[in-house]
């Protein structure tokens, strides 16, 4: 078996303006907006960048880079989707794990929605869990989202 890992991690502070939506894994959440320059969806550009990482072909911001206005905006699940099609034809992924890291908002009731989302982009299970600050640095103070993600892909 050929197998791969790779690991991904963003991190978002939240936006100042009010009318920017969170979306979590390509669900839309109750909430204030992150900060990016696509629409800074934290756990799609985890899931990205560890699909990358494991495939050997770089990172997120080298595919997307965000001196680009093109992807200004961008819908990050179409981002994901991007990834997946340019890993595909050599990799096929197995598994994603993902750990969401923010103390608000409570992501339990998204849970189910974000995994099957992501699941039908990877074509893979993805797991997600969400994990609290706990007060502490500016994750647990609520200044913003971030997410570990882990990829398991095995050779076509």
């Amino acid at each position: 078996m050929n197998l791969r890992v790779g690991q991904g991690f963003d991190i978002h502070p939240f936006s100042d303006d009010p009318g920017r939506e969170l979306v979590l894994g390509g669900v839309r959440v109750q909430g204030r907006g992150l900060k990016g320059h696509s629409d800074g969806d934290v756990v799609c550009h985890a899931v990205a960048d560890a699909l990358l990482g494991a495939s050997g072909l770089g990172d997120i911001g080298a595919m997307f880079p965000d001196t680009d206005p093109l992807w200004s905006g961008a819908d990050s699940l179409g981002l994901l989707t991007r990834v997946v099609e340019t890993i595909t034809p050599g990799w096929q992924p197995v598994n994603v794990d993902c750990t969401v890291i923010a103390e608000t908002p409570r992501l339990a009731e998204h849970r189910d929605a974000m995994q099957k989302t992501l699941a039908a982009v990877v074509g893979a299970p993805v797991s997600v869990k969400a994990k609290r600050g706990e007060g502490l640095g500016a994750l647990g103070r609520e200044e913003g989202i971030a997410c570990l993600a882990v990829a398991l892909i095995e050779g076509k």
